[in-house]
């Protein structure tokens, strides 16, 4: 047989790189409507749950045992039992449902019930439901700050950036678990620097993760995993009670927690009972409900690529974001691991939390290159993609949690905080920062542009802080000594923000004045078109002022290039058969001096007349005022020839080589790719004119095709043009031009 190339060029698109599979239930690979998954059932008998989607008490495993006694409200369960999942479906897309009342009654759904609501709901309605049923009003972003050497002054400096971007939260981890304390200090320090009121946390061994929001070096976990098959929780170390109970300790400290699930897990663990992705990640939420976590961050996380093997796995990780809006958890959504190797594939994906809004839309984005430094397994949008993610924001005008910074704001947020975790390391009697280490920091791409520490050294300093009796009140001295006072009030308000416990409230964030924007406070109140959180004054002028935009009126500054001289000499007669009429627009060399690829118009004239000399010809140069369109510039020009042929020329390039014969919109060679068009293009025009007038034969112009010009210069192309029909004059007949020129033959 036959290859076909186009084929073997499909075959090498990065979205081939990517694995897909076909179903197998029996193995847990099937996102949904596994024929294994339980049908809906509830039955309660003296206020006890006597039997749950086919199981009886007697027979159930601790995960069942534990959503029947603390996850479920048996005050409406037996009427959420009884209504049809299509119409709760339903509900979630009828903006005259409030979101209260379905919170209400999705609060007595079983996890095979809360799987046959999705059941009828296409990708486009669960986005629908999500903007109704995300818990706060206001969306928001979390990002992922690390880096392979886990170096210091590039954590705080990263840090720092990212809370100016806009992050609410910062979260880091650490490739040698010993660094932690040190790792949870640079962030902390560094996002205070961006901006007051930044959540940090440090993903790491819980009872270590504990430690440090002891030591008050951390203000929110979500470390704490649940799994949806008694055997993966088993393995997972933990039960339902026990995290539960480690849960409380968080919050009793102050610190912020939610709990981590992701459909994909059981599977990838041999423990999925051969029951469906969705199905075990309801029983996921189920479990973190009745813990009592405020929230989630699920989304698949590490598992992404998994239920993306699969058919419909997208439109469950969406599922599972929605289904936790819907027990009015708080969502962290995911679009954190790498998902694809394809751009467009990613891109896909997240849309289904960037356009209906999250309480948090990544968690999180990559605010470092996802190579070599992103230790959270690459990280699905990166440091590199940041202008990417602004201009989606402004193009859409969607609130995604992030915001445009000019680049000197960055060099100098990033310097500060790498001056204040070398202040507060010399303070700390900690390894010195040199002054060299800050200033990489302050310019770094990545790690590989920081020095080496001395790792054991580190490894010391991070070891004597977390055993011994420093806390953060030891930082917040040390920062005030140094001089970064501002720095120093900031960690003492999120100190009495620990003791106040507000930011405790469901999908509590604060902001720069340390306000908490809550589930409570910055409720959701999406009930249609006009209603909820809308993108709009301030905020909406600083998510559109992006750094590359322009003035409209650059576009169309040009100077005056030494040697253009068209003096008008009169009306323009009709001419002599030995000669070619270049027609020129309105506006050429007057108003306008340069083509739209820079070339200045005394340069594209010589040309022009230098390659009709070539052929023995003479020319004439002829301003048509009546018109700025290329077609009748060219057949106004045509018309005066004495040849009958006249090269039409607009002021932005674009160019035509027309007959008197002709109609309007006809003509001999049309070039109008006019960025691609050089002198030497301008030349061999000249030359074809001139052949075509003494009835040779010619081959056309050569021109490249550049299928992106008009992607880069249609804004340009379009105020050159609006420039050029100003200088229409539709009273004044064709002027003939002198220009003083000297053939280059």
């Amino acid at each position: 047989m036959s290859r076909s190339k186009r084929f073997a060029a499909l075959r090498e698109r990065p979205i081939n790189q990517d694995t897909f599979v076909h179903e197998w239930p029996e193995v847990g690979l099937i996102v949904t409507d596994s024929p294994f998954d339980p049908e809906p059932s509830l039955r309660i008998t003296n206020g006890r749950v006597v039997e749950m989607d086919g199981v009886a008490r007697a027979d159930m495993d601790l995960i069942d045992r534990f959503i029947a006694d603390y996850a479920l409200d048996l005050s409406v369960a037996e009427e959420a039992m009884a209504t049809p999942p299509e119409a709760i479906a339903r509900m979630l897309v009828d903006i005259n449902v409030p979101r209260a009342e379905i919170v209400r009654l999705v609060g007595g759904c079983t996890a095979a019930k809360l799987v046959a609501i999705i059941r009828h709901l296409n990708v486009l309605e669960m986005m629908m439901g999500l903007a109704k049923m995300r818990v706060r009003r206001t969306p928001a972003n979390q990002a992922h700050v690390t880096n392979w050497k886990e170096h210091p002054a590039l954590l705080a400096a990263d840090a720092a950036e990212a809370a100016l971007r806009g992050f609410a939260e910062n979260e880091t981890t650490v490739r040698v678990a010993r660094y932690a304390p040190l790792s949870a200090l640079a962030i902390l320090v560094g996002s205070q620097v961006g901006r007051g009121g930044v959540l940090t946390q440090c993903a790491v061994e819980e009872a270590v993760n504990l430690r440090l929001g002891f030591k008050g070096l951390t203000s929110y976990a979500e470390t704490l995993s649940v799994y949806g098959t008694e055997g993966a929780f088993i393995d997972g170390d933990d039960t339902p009670w026990s995290k539960a109970f480690l849960a409380s300790a968080y919050a009793s400290r102050g610190v912020k927690i939610r709990f981590t699930s992701g459909t994909g897990s059981e599977a990838l663990m041999g423990h999925s009972q051969g029951r469906s992705m969705l199905y075990l990640e309801a029983r996921c939420l189920l479990v973190t409900r009745g813990a009592g976590s405020q929230g989630v961050q699920n989304g698949s996380i590490s598992c992404v690529a998994l239920p993306e093997s699969l058919p419909g796995g997208v439109r469950i990780i969406l599922a599972e974001n929605l289904l936790a809006s819907m027990l009015n958890l708080e969502v962290a959504a995911g679009n954190d691991a790498l998902a694809s190797h394809s751009d467009i594939r990613k891109t896909a994906k997240l849309m289904c939390q960037f356009i209906p809004g999250a309480d948090f839309v990544h968690s999180g984005f990559s605010a470092v290159p996802r190579f070599p430094d992103n230790l959270f397994g690459g990280g699905c949008f990166d440091a590199d993609e940041y202008d990417d993610y602004l201009v989606v924001q402004r193009d859409m005008q969607v609130d995604a949690g992030l915001h445009p910074i000019r680049e000197e704001e960055a060099v100098a947020v990033r310097e500060r905080a790498a001056r204040a975790i070398q202040a507060t390391f010399a303070a700390l009697g900690f390894p010195a920062i040199t002054d060299a280490e800050v200033q990489a920091a302050t310019i770094a791409h990545d790690s590989g542009d920081m020095p080496d520490r001395d790792v054991a050294a580190d490894l010391a300093a991070a070891d004597g802080f977390l055993v011994g009796p420093r806390t953060v009140l030891d930082v917040i001295v040390a920062l005030d000594e140094a001089g970064f006072t501002e720095v120093a009030e900031r960690l003492l308000a999120m100190g009495r923000q620990r003791i106040l416990g507000d930011y405790l409230q469901p999908a509590a964030i604060l902001d720069a004045d340390f306000r908490v924007r809550s589930g409570i406070n910055d409720r959701n109140d999406y009930q249609g078109p006009g209603s909820g959180y809308r993108l709009q004054g301030e905020r909406w002028q600083r998510v559109q002022d992006l750094p590359q935009a322009k003035p409209p009126a650059d576009f169309v500054r040009q100077g005056q290039p030494l040697g253009v001289q068209l003096e008008a000499v009169g009306p323009a007669p009709k001419g002599r058969a030995n000669e070619v009429v270049i027609a020129v627009g309105p506006a050429f060399g007057d108003a306008l001096t340069e083509t739209i690829g820079g070339l200045p118009h005394d340069e594209v004239l010589q040309q022009i007349l230098t390659g009709i000399a070539e052929e023995g010809l003479t020319a004439r140069i002829v301003r048509v005022h009546q018109s700025a369109d290329l077609a009748f510039v060219g057949y106004a020009g045509a018309q005066l020839s004495g040849s009958g042929i006249a090269i039409g020329l607009q002021s932005r390039g674009t160019t035509v080589i027309h007959r008197s014969d002709l109609a309007p919109l006809n003509n001999l060679e049309l070039f109008p790719q006019s960025p691609n068009l050089t002198l030497e293009s301008y030349r061999h025009i000249g030359r074809n004119a001139a052949r075509y007038a003494k009835g040779e034969t010619v081959q056309p112009v050569p021109v490249r095709v550049d299928n992106w010009a008009r992607l880069r210069l249609i804004v340009k192309t379009m105020l050159l043009h609006r420039r050029e029909v100003e200088a229409i004059d539709p009273a004044l007949p064709p002027t003939e031009l002198a220009f003083d020129w000297e053939p280059e033959i």
